[in-house]
C-alpha cells in the first residue's frame, strides 16, 4: 500500500509536465495493494506481478474505467466489463495505477492526435514520445509505473518505446487476447508490454499470454511457450545467428542512429554470435501496403461508433444528421482521414485495385521473413529511421508522420515477434559518442538534448520465437 501511494505522489509531481496519464484508479489500486498486503501477511504464496504497479493505454477496457481511446466520441464511456489481459494482471495481484494517453483510437506516431493532451518525452520536453502508445512509454520511462501495456497494430509500441527510452515488445499475432480492447486494425492489432528491462518484459509478456476462445483471432500455441521464455539458455542464444536486412539501412536512416545499431551488431560479433547479411527485398511496399489494409480495417471497426450507444450524443432532427454530428464532433482529423480512406479502398470499383491487391503484397512480406528464418535465428534491425522529433514538427504533413513507422509496419504485416531495446549507454549513446560531447567545451542544451536522446534497436523472431528475442535481449542487456 505505501509503495503504491508513493507511486501517486510521483505522478502528482512529475505528470504536470510530462501529461502521460489520463486517469489515475486511486481506489481500485489501494484496494489491489491492500488485498496483497494481506496475502503477505497471512504468508500466502503470491506470484512475480503480485503489486507491481502498471498503466494500461487507453484502449484497453476495465470495468468501471473511462476508456475513451483518447476519443471525444467516447469521452463519457465507461468499460462495463474487464479485457482478457486486465482479468489476467488482476488475477495476478497487480496493481493499476491509471490509463495513460495515446493517439485516438491507436491513430497515430506521436501522441499528439489525442483529443485530451500532448504527452511528452522524459527526456525532453520539447518532443514526442512517440505513439501510439506513447502514455504507455512516458510513463514507464519517467518511473511513474514499474510497467505498462499499450498495443501495437504498425509499430505502436516498438516505436515510442525507441524513443523514450525503454523495452518495448510486439508478440506474436494471436498470442495475446484482443477481447476487450478498443480495435483499430484487427488483423493487425496486438497487445504488448513496456518495461525497463528485457526481463521485466518478459515477466509480463508471460502473465497476459494465452489462449481465448473469446478472441477469434487467439491461436492455442500461445499456452505452449518453449520454458526459456523466463529462464533463458544463454549457451544456446550465443550460438544464434543474426540476420541484418540490407533494406533497412538506407537513405533516410539518420547517421546517428545508424551508428549506434552498427555498434549493437559490433557488440553481438563480440559476443560470438554470427552476423549474416539477409535481404527482405519486399519490405519497400510494406507501407503503402499498410496504409490500405490498415485504414480498411479502421474504416470498419469505427462503423460501430455512432455517438448513439457509446460515448455523447449530440442534438439533431433526424437520424441521418444525428450520425453526422457525432462523428463530424467525436471523431479528430486523423481517424477521419483514415475512415475516409478505408471506406475508399473498400468501394466498389476499387476493392480489386487497392485493398485485395495490397494483401497479396503482405503475403511477399510474410514469404520474405519465413525465407529468412531458413537463413538466420533473428532478425536486426533499426526502430526508427530518427530519434524523437520535436512536438509539431510533424503534423502538418502526413507523410513524414507516416514514415515514422517504416521499420516496424512489416512485422504486423507478417505477424512475427519484434522488441524494442535501448542501445546501451548513456540514454542510448555509444560510450565513443559520449565522450566527444564530454570533450566539446560549448555546446547548446538544445544540442546537448538533442545528441543525448534515446535509440531503440529491433530484433524481430520466427513465428512463436519470442524465447529467442527475449533471450538475445538478455543476453545484450548482460554484456552492457
Amino acid at each position: 500500500m505505501e509503495m503504491t501511494q508513493k507511486f501517486f505522489d510521483f505522478i502528482g509531481k512529475k505528470d504536470k509536465d510530462i501529461c502521460a496519464y489520463l486517469y489515475e484508479s486511486k481506489d481500485l489500486a489501494a484496494r489491489q495493494a491492500e488485498e496483497v498486503d494481506i496475502k503477505i501477511a497471512k504468508n500466502e504464496e503470491v506470484g512475480m506481478l503480485a503489486g507491481v504497479p502498471l498503466a494500461f493505454k487507453d484502449n484497453l477496457l476495465i470495468e468501471g474505467i473511462q476508456a475513451t481511446a483518447s476519443s471525444k466520441i467516447l469521452k463519457d464511456y465507461k468499460a462495463s466489463y474487464d479485457a482478457t489481459v486486465i482479468k489476467k494482471l488482476k488475477s495476478a495481484g497487480s496493481v493499476f495505477l491509471g490509463k495513460t494517453n495515446c493517439d485516438e483510437f491507436a491513430m497515430g506516431s506521436s501522441t499528439e492526435n489525442s483529443a485530451y493532451q500532448i504527452t511528452k518525452n522524459p527526456h525532453d520536453l520539447t518532443r514526442v514520445p512517440g505513439g501510439s502508445s506513447g502514455g504507455s512509454a512516458a510513463a514507464v520511462a519517467a518511473d511513474m509505473a514499474v510497467a505498462a501495456l499499450g498495443s501495437d497494430t504498425g509499430g505502436s509500441i516498438r516505436q515510442p518505446a525507441a524513443l523514450c527510452g525503454v523495452v518495448g515488445l510486439k508478440p506474436t499475432y494471436g498470442a495475446v487476447s484482443r477481447y476487450g480492447v478498443i480495435a483499430m486494425a484487427s488483423s493487425l492489432d496486438q497487445i504488448g508490454p513496456f518495461a525497463k528491462t528485457v526481463e521485466d518484459a518478459a515477466i509480463l509478456f508471460d502473465g497476459i499470454r494465452g489462449y481465448d476462445k473469446r478472441d477469434a483471432t487467439s491461436n492455442p500455441k500461445a499456452d505452449k511457450f518453449s520454458d526459456e521464455l523466463l529462464k533463458p539458455d544463454f549457451s544456446r542464444i550465443k550460438n544464434l545467428t543474426v540476420g541484418i536486412p540490407e533494406e533497412y539501412f538506407v537513405e533516410g536512416l539518420d547517421k546517428e542512429v545508424g551508428a549506434k545499431i552498427e555498434s549493437v551488431i559490433e557488440d553481438f560479433r563480440k559476443m560470438g554470435l554470427k552476423i549474416k547479411r539477409i535481404s527482405l527485398p519486399h519490405t519497400k511496399y510494406a507501407l503503402s501496403c499498410y496504409y490500405i489494409i490498415m485504414p480498411a480495417e479502421v474504416s470498419s471497426n469505427l462503423e460501430r461508433l455512432d455517438g448513439i450507444r457509446y460515448g455523447t450524443r449530440q442534438k439533431a432532427d433526424s437520424l441521418v444528421e444525428l450520425y453526422k454530428r457525432n462523428r463530424e464532433e467525436g471523431f479528430g482529423p486523423e481517424t477521419k482521414r483514415r475512415i475516409l480512406l478505408g471506406t475508399f479502398v473498400l468501394s466498389s470499383g476499387y476493392y480489386d485495385a487497392y485493398y485485395a491487391k495490397a494483401q497479396k503484397v503482405r503475403r511477399l512480406i510474410a514469404d520474405d521473413f519465413e525465407k529468412a528464418f531458413k537463413e538466420v535465428d533473428v532478425i536486426l534491425t533499426p526502430v526508427t529511421p530518427t530519434t524523437a522529433f520535436k512536438i509539431g514538427e510533424k503534423t502538418d504533413d502526413p507523410l513524414s508522420m507516416y514514415l515514422s513507422d517504416i521499420f516496424t509496419i512489416p512485422v504486423n504485416l507478417a505477424g512475427v515477434p519484434a522488441i524494442s531495446i535501448p542501445v546501451r549507454g548513456p540514454r542510448g549513446l555509444n560510450a565513443d559518442n559520449a565522450d566527444k560531447i564530454k570533450k566539446v567545451s560549448v555546446v547548446s542544451q538544445s544540442q546537448r538534448k538533442s545528441a543525448m536522446l534515446p535509440v531503440g534497436f529491433q530484433l524481430i523472431g520466427r513465428h512463436w520465437g519470442e524465447a529467442d528475442i527475449l533471450g538475445l535481449g538478455q543476453l545484450y542487456e548482460k554484456y552492457n
